[in-house]
């Protein structure tokens, strides 16, 4: 069987130890925090989640950029001399353009190895949810499958991962464009709290309206409930934005149902940025989504 690693990026906001079990190779998205430039690293080397939550409750404004042409150039080069060939797993194309310029790259760099193969899937994804996708992916490139197999697989799995979340400040989403300025304001002031998810061509969606966060919590585990392919066998992964305690609140519902392989992670700065701090979100296989 020939060679071949799988690429994603760091908007999969999976943690260093899950990286490492299923020998990933994460690229960094880059974002920028008050004028200064950062990477998303999924160690937090250059700013943890914790000190970019406590600057955006601050009043610091961040904005988020793609993986460029250049970058995936850097990145993709050394494994195809090293005789690998290449599966990346990318952010949603209903959120950014990276999977349209990850497929830029592969055309690019197959013109100058044209003995390696590059395969580029979308994951509409982002989080954790992409986290998952590449997550399981990986587990059967590690159990024997080979690059033909596992692009199949990553192309069947992704309308089936499903992806919901709750957030805390509407006035994130206002910023990011997905509710007015009138609206945001009203649903401050009278404690409502906005569930969404990620719909089928991968763009993020505001499904329903609860009154209360507890409430916007335990709907998460509702849609869980009502969608999850194997409640009590199958990987769940969740993830926030500087919220452990209500994160926690979801994890036990879960544990409460069954759910053992459950897995948990921060929403990294490039994510937050568009959710904001007290963001839950949560992931699993099932459908529809």
């Amino acid at each position: 069987m020939r060679p071949y690693v799988i690429f994603t990026e760091s908007t999969g906001d999976l943690t260093p130890e899950l990286i490492e079990q299923a020998q990933l190779r994460v690229l960094p998205m880059s974002f920028s925090l008050d004028g200064t430039a950062y990477r998303n690293w999924p160690d937090g080397r250059e700013m943890s989640s914790r000190d970019f939550y406590d600057k955006l409750r601050a009043g610091g404004v961040c904005t988020t950029s793609q993986v460029t042409l250049a970058e995936y150039e850097d990145a993709f080069t050394p494994a195809l001399k090293e005789g690998y060939d290449i599966l990346y797993l990318a952010f949603s194309s209903g959120l950014s353009g990276t999977y349209q310029s990850s497929r830029l790259a592969a055309e690019l760099l197959t013109a100058r190895f044209p003995n390696r193969r590059i395969a580029c899937v979308d994951s509409r994804q982002a989080s954790m949810g992409e986290g998952l996708f590449a997550w399981l992916v990986a587990q059967k490139r590690l159990a024997g499958a080979d690059f033909k197999e596992a692009q199949a697989y990553a192309e069947q799995l992704a309308p089936k991962v499903c992806a919901w979340f709750t957030v805390d400040d509407l006035m994130f989403l206002k910023r990011g464009g997905r509710l007015s300025g009138a609206a945001a304001v009203a649903g401050t002031l009278l404690g409502i709290k906005p569930v969404l998810h990620v719909d089928d061509e991968g763009h993020l969606i505001a499904m329903e309206k609860v009154r209360g966060r507890r409430a916007s919590l335990d709907a998460l585990v509702k849609h869980f409930q009502s969608t999850a392919e194997d409640i009590r066998g199958g990987t769940v992964f969740i993830s926030h934005g500087d919220c452990a305690d209500d994160c926690q609140y979801v994890m036990d519902k879960l544990r409460a149902l069954g759910v053992t392989d459950l897995h948990r992670g921060d929403i990294g700065p490039v994510i937050g940025a568009h959710s904001g701090p007290g963001t839950v979100a949560l992931f699993w296989v099932g459908g529809p989504r």
